[in-house]
């Protein structure tokens, strides 16, 4: 089965995601990172990656991520690619394996048709605005290089309107939604005893 994992930045999906995958023996269950697969821009200039719009559908390659969970349904192993946030490189990655259980997360996994046909249950977590921005914040300073100042510009000019234009409008066509992210215990185990009965039908 596929579980798609959708939310704005800093909402809380990976917790949830660790917490969802926790569940399951290490054998059963993969994860797959819609920003494993951003379109490959170093051969842009510092200037012009610096402008790129991360949070844009058109930034990801959704034909790469839907060929490869075909090729895991089918039982193929699949080379997932890595990319870097400092070059704005994208390399080959690990060789992943067909299992039982495809977790696969992202911001914009729900704006596309194609990719939303895949997912046997699709989960969409929820904060509140600052909350995310709070969180944003300090995994883009720790994480990937970026100042307090560069974030939260960054968070105007293209986090904040791609949310409502995009992000927000796609928790439409998710199956449940998760409030107050990884800290709603209840929700984790609703959808925990949902994928579970999920998995025996399969």
């Amino acid at each position: 089965m596929v579980i798609g994992i959708a939310g704005g930045s800093g909402s809380g999906k990976t917790t949830v995601v660790k917490k969802i995958m926790s569940l399951f023996p290490k054998q059963d269950v993969i994860l797959l990172s819609q920003d494993n697969y951003y379109k490959d821009i170093s051969h842009l200039s510092a200037e012009s990656r610096k402008e790129t719009n991360f949070d844009h559908p058109d930034s990801i390659e959704f034909s790469l991520l839907e060929q490869q969970i075909i090729q895991l349904l089918k039982g193929h192993s699949v080379v997932q690619p890595a990319y870097s946030y400092i070059t704005c490189a994208r390399s080959e990655g690990k060789v992943i394996e067909s299992k039982k259980v495809i977790v696969v997360e992202g911001i914009l996994l729900f704006t596309d048709a194609t990719l939303r046909q895949l997912f046997d249950v699709k989960i969409f977590v929820d904060a509140q605005a600052d909350e995310r921005l709070i969180r944003l914040i300090k995994r883009d300073t720790i994480e990937r290089g970026r100042d307090a100042a560069e974030v939260l510009n960054r968070y105007e000019k293209t986090v904040r309107p791609m949310h409502e234009q995009f992000i927000e409008p796609s928790k439409k066509y998710a199956d449940i939604i998760v409030p107050l992210g990884g800290d709603n215990q209840v929700a984790i185990k609703v959808l925990a005893s949902m994928i579970k009965n999920k998995l025996n039908e399969h």
